[in-house]
């Protein structure tokens, strides 16, 4: 017997309200937004920019960017928390069609290392109109080049295609931003894990 697909099983904009409403004009609140660590998390704090760029180079207008993140101790949150509670939710979502721009801004900090990693990393989850299944990546920081070295999965790809997972530093009025842009198809398509 063959089932068909359930909403779970594909992108539409089925959840839309729960995701990422702001991106589809609801007045309610998000259950996770871009906003992981709040003013007083401990840690670096950092703001993470990029877009979602399809095979021509063209800016997605309606991807969902998710990430889940260790602390600042390199310690993953095990249970939900709030902002206003905790400090620091370690999980956050980003619609691009929120941005003027299409990109996704998420105000973190930099998290430290988890046991058996040698280098900081954040896990990133890309939902879009079309894939069946997400596609599921890391970032890493350019500023972190020796920890990087070290970093058995980031060597694990092959060297001509590691810089599609680290993210650059820029340094601004307002903090450290790193720019990591995902390319979906292309001369660039960032790596992708099979999980």
């Amino acid at each position: 017997m063959t089932y068909g697909e359930t909403p779970s099983q594909t992108v539409g904009p089925y959840f839309a309200y729960g995701l990422t409403p702001g991106q589809y004009g609801y007045d309610f609140s998000d259950i996770a937004n871009h906003i992981v660590a709040g003013p007083d998390a401990k840690g670096e704090h950092i703001r993470i920019i990029g877009q979602v760029l399809d095979g021509e180079g063209m800016p997605v207008s309606d991807a969902m960017i998710e990430i889940w993140q260790a602390d600042h101790e390199g310690v993953y949150r095990t249970e939900p928390v709030s902002i206003e509670n905790a400090g620091f939710r370690g999980l956050g979502r980003c619609g691009t069609g929120t941005d003027a721009q299409n990109r996704f801004v998420f105000e973190t900090i930099k998290p430290g290392c988890v046991v058996d990693a040698t280098a900081p990393f954040i896990n990133v989850t890309v939902f879009m109109r079309g894939m069946l299944v997400h596609a599921f990546t890391r970032l890493y920081f350019d500023d972190e080049a020796a920890a990087n070295a070290r970093c058995p999965v980031l060597q694990s790809v092959p060297a001509d295609r590691r810089d599609t997972l680290i993210a650059k530093r820029a340094d601004t009025a307002t903090g450290p931003e790193y720019c990591f842009d995902i390319h979906m198809q292309g001369n660039r398509e960032t790596v992708f894990f099979d999980v």
